[in-house]
């Protein structure tokens, strides 16, 4: 059985549900509640039209040169996010910086900017 199809218990401490994902349905619901909406975290029309745009431009492949994303050169394969980075949208917002400037910046494959939210975000996708 391919390892995306095991069934495991849910990441969250003490419950005793069963996924095929990190959580089970009910703790993946509530860490998204928890997460809020795209538009609630500040992604709006400029980080549709003027951020994400302008650092895919600038990185139309991976730049992710993480080692626990398994490569220590840069991932190489095709950018298809747009990720704040070194700062955070959230850190560049209270220093006073414009966040959807796209110099604040990576383009990540999908691969490295999913593991990336999941080791960064409160409430992460696999916490």
């Amino acid at each position: 059985m391919p390892k995306s199809q095991r069934w495991r218990i849910c990441s969250v401490p003490r419950c005793p549900e069963y996924t095929q994902h990190g959580k089970c349905d009910g703790h993946r619901r509530e860490a998204e509640q928890q997460r809020g909406t795209a538009r609630q975290r500040g992604y709006g029309k400029q980080h549709e039209q003027r951020f994400r745009p302008g650092v895919l431009a600038r990185h139309p492949q991976c730049v992710c040169t993480e080692q626990q994303h398994g490569h220590g050169s840069p991932c190489g394969q095709p950018s298809v996010h747009a990720d704040h980075w070194p700062l955070s949208r959230r850190q560049l917002v209270e220093q006073g910086h414009d966040p959807d400037d796209p110099k604040h910046g990576r383009g990540l494959c999908g691969r490295c900017h999913s593991s990336e939210t999941a080791r960064e975000q409160p409430g992460g996708w696999n916490a």
